[in-house]
């Protein structure tokens, strides 16, 4: 049972953090890859602080769970960008 546990675990942040296992893979610039996940991990923190400190007051609670599906929305839409066009994300003259 716990070994289950565990590969699911580990299945669960390489999808997240392994950029040869998450949909990143497609984008074939490496660097474009790493500071495309630099900036979600950026978007990230400032979602969960902005949704930590919105807890603090039930009133602007809304204004967090706002910043966490947003967050969430671009997320799903960058990974299925580099899924669908990896060339978007190709940057100076070899567009």
């Amino acid at each position: 049972m716990f070994y289950s546990i565990r590969r699911l675990v580990v299945y669960c942040w390489d999808f997240i953090f392994n950029h040869e296992v998450s949909p990143l893979r497609n984008i074939p610039d490496v660097a474009m890859r790493h500071y495309v996940l630099q900036a979600l991990g950026l978007m990230w923190a400032v979602a969960f602080a902005a949704a930590a400190g919105s807890y603090t007051f039930l009133a602007v609670s809304v204004i967090g769970h706002t910043v966490l599906i947003a967050a969430a929305a671009i997320t799903v839409t960058t990974w299925t960008a580099a899924t669908a066009r990896p060339d978007l994300f190709d940057r100076g003259s070899n567009r």
